[in-house]
């Protein structure tokens, strides 16, 4: 591993360790939502200590799980400050992202199975026109 100027380390090569490019987006987007907080170069460039490498990463992938910023901040306090009172709070606030997620992933459902209908009566009416026979109205 590459050190950097007391154990900072620019805001490219945290991208770049992890696969994602040499983008300075995932740290910029969670510095914007105020979930992370970095230094400056002089020269502008954005800095992290490997701890915060760790909370890019860690934010990242609460995003790709859905999450949205608010939700993240929310749990934070359980990740920065472990304590009972913010495992509770970080607990129940996760309980109703899961339900969330779980009622979407049940109207997704829902709206695959329709599709799938739709699909079947398509192929159905274009068999019927294939063979010459009547063309029954399209259901769905």
């Amino acid at each position: 591993m590459t050190r950097y100027t007391a154990g900072r380390v620019p805001c490219g090569s945290v991208s770049s360790r992890h696969g994602r490019g040499s983008a300075c987006a995932p740290c910029a987007t969670t510095e914007e939502q105020g979930l992370l907080v970095g230094t400056r170069s002089s020269s502008g460039q954005r800095h992290y200590t490997e701890d915060k490498v760790e909370r890019v990463m860690f934010v990242q992938r609460l995003y790709a799980a859905g999450l949205s910023s608010r939700t993240i901040a929310e749990l934070l306090p359980c990740v920065d400050a472990p304590s009972a009172e913010h495992s509770d709070a970080a607990l129940t606030r996760m309980a109703q992202e899961r339900d969330r997620l779980t009622e979407h992933i049940a109207a997704l459902a829902h709206t695959r199975d329709a599709l799938d209908r739709l699909m079947a009566t398509a192929r159905e009416h274009r068999d019927l026109m294939l063979g010459g026979e009547a063309v029954p109205a399209i259901r769905c």
